[in-house]
C-alpha cells in the first residue's frame, strides 16, 4: 500500500469476527472508510454497533481478521490522538466544558457545571471536546439521543461541515434513521453481519429491511393462509 493510499484510507476491516462474553457479536465484517467519509452505522439493539466501534478503538480484539487504522493496528503509538471517541451519553458525567465549549457555539458557559446543561448542549460539548483533541477520525455513539430538533439539526450541520471542509472522517451510530439518511454520505446496516452498505439515499425502506433481516410479516402469512382456505373451501 502506498503512502497516499494509507493517508486516504482511514480504516480497513478485513473479515473480522468478535466475541463478547463468549458470544459472537460480529461475524465476517469487512469495511473500508476513506478520508472525508461521513458514515452512518445503524441496526437493532444488540446488533454489534458499539462492539464495532470498540474494535476500531482497540478495546476489543477480533477473534479473527484484521483491523487497520491509518495503516497500523488500532490504539498503537502511531495513531495516538488521531481517533476521537464520543461514547453514548452518561447523564452523570461531571466534566468541565473548557475550550471545547467555544468550538460548538456555547460561548459564555465555560464555567457552567455540565449537570446544568441541556441534553443538546451536553452532546455538543462532548463532541467539541473530541474536536478539541484535533482528532481527524471521529467515532460517535448515539450523539443524537436526548437532543432537541434544533440542536440536532445544528449538530448534523456541524458534522457535515467537518467532513466537507475540514477533512474529518466520521462514523456515527444512531437509531434515528431519518437523520442518518439525510446527513450521512453512506449507511452501514449492521446486525451481527453487514446487511446493507451503500449510499445513504439507497437505504431500503423498513419493509425491505425487514425482508433483508428475514423478518416475516405475520399478518401477510395469516392472509395467505386464509386465502388458501377460501380457495379450497376449507373454512
Amino acid at each position: 500500500m502506498s503512502n497516499k493510499e494509507i493517508i486516504d484510507q482511514i480504516l480497513k476491516l478485513r473479515n473480522i469476527s468478535v466475541l463478547r462474553s463468549g458470544v459472537e457479536v460480529l461475524d465476517n465484517i469487512s469495511i473500508e472508510v476513506n478520508k472525508g467519509d461521513f458514515v452512518g452505522l445503524v441496526g437493532p439493539n444488540g446488533g454489534g454497533k458499539t462492539s464495532l466501534l470498540l474494535t476500531i478503538l482497540g478495546e476489543l480484539k477480533p477473534l479473527k481478521g484484521d483491523v487497520i487504522v491509518y495503516g497500523h493496528e488500532p490504539a498503537c503509538r502511531h495513531n495516538s490522538g488521531m481517533v476521537g471517541w464520543v461514547p453514548q451519553m452518561d447523564d452523570n458525567r461531571r466534566d468541565k466544558v473548557d475550550q471545547a465549549i467555544k468550538m460548538v457555539g456555547l460561548i459564555g458557559m465555560e464555567d457552567v457545571d455540565i449537570s446544568r446543561l441541556s441534553g443538546g448542549q451536553i452532546q455538543r460539548a462532548v463532541i467539541g471536546k473530541a474536536l478539541a483533541s484535533e482528532s481527524d477520525f471521529l467515532l460517535l455513539d448515539e450523539p443524537l439521543v436526548g437532543v432537541d430538533r434544533s440542536s440536532k439539526n445544528s449538530l448534523l450541520k456541524l458534522l457535515d461541515d467537518l467532513c466537507h471542509h475540514h477533512g474529518k472522517t466520521i462514523i456515527m451510530v444512531s437509531h434515528d434513521l431519518t437523520a442518518v439518511t439525510q446527513s450521512t454520505h453512506r449507511i452501514i446496516y449492521l446486525e451481527k453481519s453487514i446487511q446493507f452498505d451503500g449510499p445513504s439515499k439507497e437505504l431500503p425502506d423498513l419493509n425491505d429491511l425487514a425482508k433483508i433481516r428475514g423478518i416475516v410479516d405475520p399478518h401477510s402469512t395469516h392472509i395467505h393462509t386464509h386465502t388458501t382456505k377460501l380457495k379450497t373451501g376449507d373454512v
